[in-house]
């Protein structure tokens, strides 16, 4: 039986005013992805980018209420773009500004493919040096269709120290290979404990997962940032960490990994320019 001769896949373009697209992904659910990547794009507008975050993670869309813009009702414009919320010097756009409180996203493959394009294309980001991107845990149809519709600058991947973690963010890496998407490196979250009380802090989880990713991997080792309970009440309230106290530890962790992914945009920038 003759092989169908492969398909040519469309040309990937950014979307318009966008100058850089950053995936922040994870092999599972729980460690701490979503508050990576608000800080992230947080930390980079405070740097002086005009900075973006896309909420991909279509099933748990909880960047609105990180952000405190949970009210938030999206407007088209004349020209058809919709108007995302702006907080903290960040534009956002969410799947949670499109749904009742507590209902459930029940799709298929084409139609999460249909809703990453829309959120991509028929936003108004106006103009911005990075547009952040909060994917759902795992590799599924969302990590794809983002992958496959637009050129990612690279990926940020978040682990916990555990080495139970490993088998998990391996597999993230492995997706982003495959999809010839750039690992600028990861992030290990949730480290030492820091007590509220004496600010001291103590080791409660084994440690090394994320290092002993980025030495199997090549990659560097972005940031390793605390087990901080203001970490939660932060998100909780708002008021992004990096805002809310920014003399942290994990504030300090979290600017240093907005630092290195402006660092690796910078170089992207020169690459293409000297091309």
């Amino acid at each position: 039986m003759q092989k169908p001769e492969p398909q040519p896949q469309p040309e990937k373009s950014l979307p318009e005013g966008v100058r850089h697209i950053v995936a922040v992904g994870a092999g599972k659910g729980g460690v701490g992805k979503s508050t990576v990547a608000v800080n992230l794009a947080v930390a980079l507008a405070g740097a002086g980018l005009q900075a973006g975050l896309l909420d991909a993670d279509v099933y748990g869309p909880n960047l609105p209420q990180m952000l405190g813009v949970q009210n938030h009702v999206p407007k088209l414009g004349d020209d058809g773009k919709i108007e995302p919320a702006e907080a903290h010097g960040v534009r956002l756009m969410s799947m949670g500004f499109l749904l009742e409180p507590d209902s459930p996203v029940i799709w298929r493959g084409p139609l999460l493919h249909g809703a990453m394009n829309q959120f991509l294309r028929d936003v108004r980001w106006g103009g911005l040096d990075v547009l952040v991107v909060d994917l759902p845990p795992g590799t599924g149809d969302v990590q794809l269709s983002v992958a496959q519709s637009v050129p990612l600058a690279g990926a940020v991947i978040v682990t916990t120290p555990q080495s139970i973690a490993l088998s998990d963010v391996m597999k993230a890496a492995a997706m982003f290979r495959k999809l010839e998407v750039p690992i600028f490196g990861v992030v290990e979250n949730m480290g030492d404990f820091v007590c509220p009380h004496c600010r001291k802090s103590s080791r409660v989880f084994a440690h090394g997962a994320g290092r002993s990713f980025a030495q199997k991997y090549g990659v560097p080792l972005l940031g390793e940032i605390p087990l901080d309970p203001a970490v939660c009440s932060a998100g909780e309230d708002g008021k992004p960490l990096c805002l809310a106290h920014p003399e942290s530890a994990s504030a300090k962790a979290l600017r240093g990994l907005a630092r290195a992914v402006a660092a690796r945009l910078d170089a992207a920038t020169a690459k293409r320019q000297g091309g």
